[in-house]
């Protein structure tokens, strides 16, 4: 048993050295039925485009319009009239002040305006009398100037005593605060019973803020406000071009981010810039409008704006998959058209989307490995196919 299992064993490592001898000898045959299949590589070219370079800045929210309520007379607070954090419209009773004071002084008024009318009434009377005995001469002229005189004074009476009886009604119709906007009402900061309307009472009652868009609000150093200077020079110049304009569209509008770092959906736009930049900080305000149709933002919010500040002509864009990087160096993989490979250096610049920013080492045109870097090296000959670059951030 033992010598029929040396035997067996013999016979196949003499049929194993055959097979590899006739392989060595010339057999086409059997080289082509054991070769491998080469991979195709994906390659892609790279993308040469004006590239609008953005910057992030920190900001607050406030309301279109965030109106202070106050009290205009002093008083007790006699009644609130809203619900806190709810939304209010233009002409809704918010709080009252206790009226029983003012609508005393009216009261009071009214009964001086009613003496002051009664006393012209009066010297009216006197006038008509004395004027026609007068033109007989049955009176002196200093009776006529008299009557007249008096006659005068009582009509001043009459305009005094109802200008003060319209400013005592004024001040009552101050006992009644209604919401001067259509807006959302914050928390209130007296409560009923409290003495309004002078310190060190709440001054400031409440805020009303209309908030179906918002502001934004941040700072800009001057070299930032010198990149969107230019940029907007530039995009002036350009502004009778077709393809300026389109391109102005899509790169006015700036995006909010939140704190949660999600982008809200709608797109904002400048509402103005400052007149002069802060000599103390070097820094310029700037503020941004944004749509808030659906009440997601409240005033009070921190949020960062994300703007395109300059842009680059021609840039040439290289997914982010692409670049291999060692010790602080970059390079890339780059295929010509018969399929050799050369790894070649190059500087980038910023990200853009999940693109880089190639500021120097590739050119238009060049195709570069962008997957199964790990299959290939400097000065091989692969088999590649052009494939287009899905970015995640395109539809």
């Amino acid at each position: 048993m033992t010598s029929n299992f040396f035997n067996n064993a013999f016979k196949l490592i003499a049929l194993t050295f055959t097979s590899y001898f006739l392989i060595g000898c010339g057999g086409d045959e059997a080289k082509k039925q054991l070769k491998i299949p080469q991979v195709e590589i994906p390659v892609t070219e790279v993308l040469v485009q004006d590239v609008p370079l953005s910057k992030v800045f920190v900001g607050q929210v406030y309301g279109t319009k965030d109106i202070p309520i106050r009290s205009r007379v002093e008083g007790y607070l006699e009644g609130i009239h809203f619900k806190e954090g709810s939304r209010v419209k233009k002409g809704q009773l918010l709080y009252t002040v206790d009226p029983q004071t003012y609508a005393a002084e009216v009261t009071m008024l009214k009964s001086k305006l009613a003496e002051a009318e009664v006393t012209l009434i009066r010297a009216s009377n006197d006038l008509d009398r004395i004027q026609p005995l007068a033109e007989q001469n049955a009176v002196s002229k200093s009776d006529l100037d008299a009557a007249l005189a008096e006659k005068g004074a009582a009509e001043s009476m009459v305009a005094a005593a109802k200008a003060n009886l319209r400013m005592a009604q004024i001040e009552l119709g101050y006992t009644t605060i209604e919401s001067p906007i259509n807006g959302i009402i914050g928390r209130t900061e007296a409560k009923v019973g409290e003495f309004v309307g002078r310190d060190p009472n709440p001054v400031i009652l409440n805020t009303v803020s209309r908030i179906d868009s918002v502001n934004v609000r941040f700072f800009i150093t001057e070299n930032d406000y010198l990149k969107l200077a230019r940029y907007a020079i530039s995009r002036e110049k350009n502004g009778g071009k077709k393809e300026a304009r389109s391109n102005d569209e899509e790169t006015d509008k700036l995006e909010l981010i939140f704190s949660d770092n999600t982008v809200y959906a709608e797109k904002g736009h400048y509402d103005f810039l400052d007149r002069n930049v802060d000599a103390n900080t070097g820094a310029m305000l700037i503020q941004a409008t944004f749509p808030n149709t659906d009440g997601l933002i409240r005033p009070g919010q921190f949020a960062k704006v994300r703007s395109v500040i300059d842009i680059v002509p021609n840039g040439i864009l290289v997914p982010q998959r692409a670049i291999m990087e060692f010790q602080g160096r970059y390079s890339v993989f780059v295929v010509d058209s018969q399929g050799k490979v050369t790894q070649k250096s190059v500087e980038l610049g910023r990200t853009y989307k999940d693109y880089w920013l190639v500021r120097s080492g590739l050119k238009k045109g060049d195709k570069v490995v962008l997957e199964g870097l790990q299959k290939v090296h400097e000065g091989a000959t692969i088999k590649f196919k052009v494939v287009k670059f899905e970015s995640q951030y395109e539809g």
